[in-house]
C-alpha cells in the first residue's frame, strides 16, 4: 500500500532536486517514445542535447541558443511573478502575438521613413499591445469574477485569428505578389533588431530578457511589493491584513506578464522572424509556462531553464532533419518535462510510505 504523508515543512532537498530528476525522467521516457517510433533512443537524445553544443557546426547552433532562449526567458519572468501570487496567466501566447502585431504596425505605418526613434516607438507599442491584451482577463476577473485561466487561454485563439487577418489584410506587403505576410523588417534598417555582437545571436530581446531576470529578482527578493506578491500566493487571507489590494494585484501581475510577452513578440518580429505572417506564433508563450515552473519560479532558475528549453527547440529541429522524427514527437517530449516536473514536485510537500496501513 502506498501512502502520502504530509511533511511538516516543504523539503528543500526535493525543491532543488526535482527539476534535475524531471529532466532525467524526461530523457528516459522520451527515449522510450523515440524507440516506439523506430528510432535509436540514445542517438535521438544525443542529437537533441549534445550535438547542438558540441557536434558539427556547434558554433552556429550555440548562437541560436540565445535567439530561442531570449523570448522564453522574457515571457517566463513575467509569468512567474503572477504565478507566485496565485494569478494564472495561461494566455501569454496571445499577448506575444499582439505585441508583435502592434510593434510591426508602427514600423509599417512609418515605412519607408528612417528615424532613430522608430525602434524605441516599436518597443513601446509592443509592450502596450501585450499589456492591453493581458488587461482583458484582469479586468474581467476584477469586475465579474471570471477565471483568468480560461479567459487568457481563449484570447490566444482570438489573437491568432487577428494575426491571420492582418497578415492577409492591413499589414500585407503590397509588393509581395499576393503572398500573405508583411514587409520584411530585416530589410528596414530603422525597424530591424540586429545582433548586438556578431555571431552570438544576442539582440535587444536577449538584453531585455537579462534585464527582466534582474528586475524580477529585485522585485521578488528585495522589494516590499515582492513580499506582498508572495504572501498573496501563499496566504491570501493574511495578505489582506498586510495591505494587499487583490484587484490591484491582479491588474499588476497580468499587465506585467502581458507587457513582457508583448516585448518578446516585438523583438522576435523585428529580429529573427522579420515579418508578420499567419504562422508567426511559435508556441513560445506556452513553452514559457514550462520554463517558469522548471526554474521554480525563481528568476535565476528561469534563466537556466530557458537555456535548457531553447536547447530542446534547436535539438528537436536537428532530430527532425537528421533522424526523421515528427514534430509532434518533439512537442510531446517537451510536454513530458512539465508532466514529470509537476509529478515529482509532489515530493516537496509529501513523503511516500510503502507498506500496510496502521490499525
Amino acid at each position: 500500500m502506498i501512502t502520502l504523508i504530509k511533511r511538516p515543512t516543504p523539503s528543500r532537498f526535493w525543491a532543488y532536486t526535482t527539476p534535475l530528476v524531471a529532466v532525467i525522467a524526461t530523457m528516459i521516457a522520451g527515449g522510450l517514445l523515440f524507440a516506439t517510433l523506430g528510432k535509436n533512443p540514445v542517438e535521438a537524445i544525443k542529437v537533441i542535447f549534445w550535438d547542438p553544443l558540441f557536434g558539427a557546426n556547434a558554433a552556429y547552433f550555440r548562437s541560436q541558443l540565445l535567439v530561442k532562449a531570449g523570448p522564453l526567458i522574457l515571457i517566463a519572468a513575467g509569468l512567474a511573478v503572477g504565478f507566485k501570487a496565485g494569478i494564472w496567466n495561461i494566455g501569454a501566447e496571445g499577448q506575444y502575438i499582439m505585441g508583435a502585431v502592434c510593434g510591426a504596425a508602427v514600423a509599417l505605418a512609418a515605412y519607408p521613413a528612417e528615424s532613430a526613434m522608430l525602434f524605441p516607438a516599436m518597443v513601446i507599442a509592443g509592450a502596450i499591445g501585450g499589456f492591453l491584451w493581458g488587461l482583458i482577463p484582469a479586468l474581467l476577473k476584477v469586475f465579474f469574477g471570471t477565471s483568468e485561466i480560461l479567459v487568457s487561454l481563449m484570447l490566444v485563439y482570438v489573437a491568432q485569428n487577428l494575426l491571420a487577418y492582418v497578415a492577409f489584410g492591413p499589414l500585407k506587403n503590397p509588393e509581395g505578389f499576393g503572398f500573405p505576410g508583411s514587409r520584411n523588417l530585416q530589410q528596414y534598417p530603422s525597424a530591424h533588431n540586429p545582433e548586438l555582437i556578431a555571431g552570438t545571436g544576442a539582440h535587444w530581446g536577449v538584453a531585455a530578457a537579462l534585464i527582466a531576470v534582474i528586475g524580477a529578482y529585485i522585485l521578488m527578493h528585495r522589494h516590499i511589493a515582492g513580499f506582498r506578491i508572495r504572501v498573496a500566493g501563499e496566504a491570501p487571507r493574511a495578505a489582506r491584513f498586510a495591505g494587499v489590494v487583490p484587484a490591484r494585484l491582479i491588474v499588476t501581475c497580468l499587465g506585467l506578464s502581458g507587457a513582457l510577452a508583448g516585448l518578446a513578440g516585438l523583438f522576435e518580429v523585428s529580429g529573427p522572424s522579420g515579418q508578420i505572417t499567419d504562422s508567426f506564433n511559435a508556441g513560445y508563450g506556452f513553452t514559457a509556462i514550462i520554463v517558469a515552473f522548471l526554474g521554480r519560479l525563481h528568476p535565476l532558475g528561469i534563466l537556466l531553464a530557458g537555456l535548457l528549453m531553447a536547447l530542446t527547440y534547436i535539438g528537436g529541429d536537428m532530430a527532425q532533419l537528421m533522424l526523421g522524427l515528427p514534430a509532434a514527437a518533439i512537442q510531446v517530449f517537451q510536454g513530458m518535462l512539465l508532466f514529470f516536473l509537476l509529478g515529482f514536485d509532489l515530493l516537496t510537500n509529501y513523503r511516500i510510505r510503502i507498506g500496510g496501513a496502521r490499525a
